[in-house]
């Protein structure tokens, strides 16, 4: 890769601070990482910037000086409990409003490419097993963060037309790697402290996608001719059900994996009651993507394996018990 100046939003976030990461490690590029968080530790020789907000009003000549590619990962992600009393327009005003108030600023700047991390949720919200989610299909976004970042891709394509800046749209499932929170961290702790789960009869199919993969794809959409203007979904390119999962990732933790054999029908029975249904489809429920395309148009297959994957993420979470 020729030597570059980047611009990445998101870098105290996993994604953000892991790109970063591996930006900086190639020949003469260098990184300008805006941040909200000052506690944020960058790499050696990242130029730190700080936000107070990420809204549509900021200003971004100074940060945008020089740079060849912007690579926008920052979000106000999906939230389970969703506090904001109009949470679209909360979603607007990040995911919408900041990303094309940054697009519209980088293209006047001169910025040859806008990579835009957005979510498997503008294709939709699940799928049945077998049949899985194109690059190309129809946006059929559900809840209101899809339909944020539908918006965003539509404004994002948009400019294509009338400026000379090239957009690339990453639609990435459930990303996981070491350091991971969220649900994939509670899984871990549960099967490392031995709790019996009632996931060992669940025959969904799901598609991840490892840190190490997803990062790799994004260095790969930087200056591949062919990534201009066109959306990729990312995987790992391995379906798993959510009980092969547990089972993996036990294996990894050294645990053996306590699973009950309780019927999905029954579960998601129980979720409805509960008023957890979300929760039961993310658990339960199916959802694949086909990433075909990656391969086709830029020869992107992903470099590293599922399994290898939760070894380290795995690896990764008993050092941090040992720390």
């Amino acid at each position: 890769m020729r030597s570059k100046k980047f611009l990445v939003t998101g870098g105290s976030g996993f994604l953000g601070h892991a790109l970063i990461n591996r930006l900086v490690q190639l020949p003469g590029c260098t990184v300008v990482a805006p941040l909200r968080n000052p506690d944020t530790t960058l790499a050696a020789g990242v130029r730190a910037l700080m936000l107070k907000n990420l809204d549509g009003t900021n200003d971004w000549t100074l940060a945008l000086a020089g740079v060849d590619v912007v690579v926008h990962s920052a979000a106000r992600v999906h939230v389970m409990k969703e506090v904001a009393g109009d949470p679209l327009a909360a979603f607007r005003q990040v995911n919408v409003e900041a990303t094309l108030n940054l697009a519209r600023q980088a293209a006047a700047c001169g910025v040859k490419r806008f990579i835009f991390i957005s979510s498997i949720k503008v294709n939709g919200e699940g799928t049945k097993p077998g049949i899985a989610y194109r690059a190309d299909d129809v946006p059929a976004p559900i809840d209101p963060y899809g339909v944020s970042k539908l918006e965003a891709e539509q404004g994002l394509m948009a400019l294509t037309a009338t400026t000379t800046m090239e957009v690339v749209i990453i639609r990435p499932v459930l990303v996981y790697g070491p350091g991971v929170k969220a649900n994939f961290l509670s899984m871990m702790r549960w099967l490392y402290r031995g709790v019996p789960l009632p996931f060992g009869a669940v025959h969904n199919r799901r598609s991840l996608v490892a840190l190490d993969n997803l990062v790799d794809l994004i260095v790969t959409c930087v200056e591949h001719p062919a990534a201009a203007n066109q959306v990729f979904l990312a995987s790992d390119d391995e379906d798993v059900s959510t009980t092969q999962l547990l089972r993996k990732l036990a294996a990894a933790l050294g645990k053996p994996g306590r699973l009950l054999p309780i019927p999905s029908r029954l579960m998601t029975c129980l979720a409805v009651l509960l008023g957890k249904r979300a929760l039961a489809d993310r658990i339960l429920g199916s959802l694949q993507v086909d990433i075909s395309k990656n391969q086709q148009l830029l020869g992107w297959s992903p470099p590293v394996t599922l399994d290898q994957e939760l070894v380290q993420t795995a690896q990764h979470f008993l050092d941090s018990r040992k720390s």
